[in-house]
């Protein structure tokens, strides 16, 4: 069940990034990030209502609080790393922040055996080099590094809060819900803080409209993030976390596909072996 849920999360992330870094090239990556995760909290709150998840409020909900707090700045550095340089180079280096839950696990005591050790290692190795990483050149490549490695450690930070913020289906959705509040309120802040400096929230020259146009690819957006945190939560909870961390983290491969399906970058040979790679330490993880 861990690996099925957290390869699950992998494809949604993966799918959510493309799609987030699609958007982010035609309104500003902070808009991109308040319409998506409103739309998240509307289906969240009727499932909530639908299921009564309210009645399981506890302390452990400051977890899904600070996750909250966390998101918004890291997916806002990560959209704006994705439209300032190729997709299939950024993503692959925000999926550094699987070190982050890697690390916990072990803290908490988890052993994974030398065959999952093994798998881990290559599998991180892989998704990196999925993306080909290009380091050096123009200052904005550089400035997409080093935004993306802020988004690295707010991801990882946010799947290990996540993962303890609930312990059951209906408490997972609340968590999401009580996460994805704290986001809008965070991003709106930020929303009005940009607009006081004169920054406007929609390209110049358009309008609401172009919203209403862009609407269902934003709420894929949202849904399909809010889909992987729960899924990986899933994961997490009934697996080893370093395990279930490193297999929902193959999502820059998948990031990686889609922009080579739909946009037509070509994936390099580094890509390629890093995507066999990435499934050779998949494979040693399931088997471990």
């Amino acid at each position: 069940m861990t690996a099925l849920f957290a390869l699950a999360t992998a494809l949604l992330w993966g799918l959510a990034d493309f799609g987030g870094g699609l958007l982010t090239r035609r309104v500003p990556a902070l808009t991109v990030v308040m319409v998506s995760q409103v739309v998240a909290v509307v289906v969240l709150g009727a499932v909530v209502l639908a299921t009564g998840a309210w009645r399981e409020a506890g302390p452990q909900l400051w977890f899904a609080v600070a996750a909250g707090l966390v998101g918004p700045v890291a997916m806002l550095s990560f959209y704006k790393a994705l439209a300032l340089g190729p997709m299939g180079v950024v993503s692959p280096l925000g999926s550094l922040g699987v070190v982050v839950p890697v690390a916990a696990g072990l803290a908490l005591g988890e052993r994974p055996g030398p065959g999952q050790f093994a798998g881990i290692a290559v599998a991180v190795v892989g998704i990196v080099l999925a993306g080909g990483p290009e380091l050096r050149g123009a200052p904005v490549q550089r400035q997409a590094v080093v935004l993306t490695l802020v988004a690295a450690f707010g991801f990882g930070a946010v799947m290990s809060l996540i993962a303890h913020a609930s312990s059951t289906v209906t408490g997972l959705m609340l968590a999401l819900f009580v996460q994805r509040v704290t986001n809008v309120a965070a991003g709106g802040t930020a929303l009005w803080v940009q607009a006081r400096r004169g920054i406007p929230a929609l390209p110049e020259g358009t309008g609401p409209r172009i919203l209403w146009g862009l609407l269902p690819a934003l709420a894929f957006v949202g849904l399909a993030d809010v889909a992987a945190n729960g899924t990986y939560s899933i994961a997490a909870q009934n697996g080893p976390v370093t395990v279930a961390a490193v297999l929902a983290s193959l999502y820059p491969v998948i990031t990686a596909l889609a922009a080579f399906a739909v946009l037509k970058e070509r994936l390099r040979t580094v890509q390629a072996a890093g995507a066999g790679l990435a499934l050779a330490g998949t494979v040693l993880l399931a088997a471990g």
